[in-house]
């Protein structure tokens, strides 16, 4: 898996699940402040758009993650 994937899951993650425990209809609702991780999740991807910097790729890089296009290690 390369860091646009992974990128992708974790904010897909972050908006269902603050869906999940933000809306008032939902079984699980906790609090409507969790709808604000929703919020970040979708300022975070707009704000990455434009200037081509996420904090999460950052980090994935350093872990040695491959990027988009870059060749990934061969399987055994």
């Amino acid at each position: 898996m390369n860091t646009e994937r992974i990128v992708r899951i974790v904010a897909g993650t972050f908006v269902l699940l603050s869906l999940l425990y933000g809306a008032p209809g939902s079984p699980l609702f906790a609090d409507a402040s969790f709808l604000w991780l929703a919020a970040f999740a979708g300022a975070n991807l707009l704000q990455s758009g434009f200037t081509r910097f996420c904090p999460l790729e950052s980090l994935l890089r350093r872990a040695g993650v491959p990027g988009a296009g870059e060749p990934q290690a061969a399987r055994r």
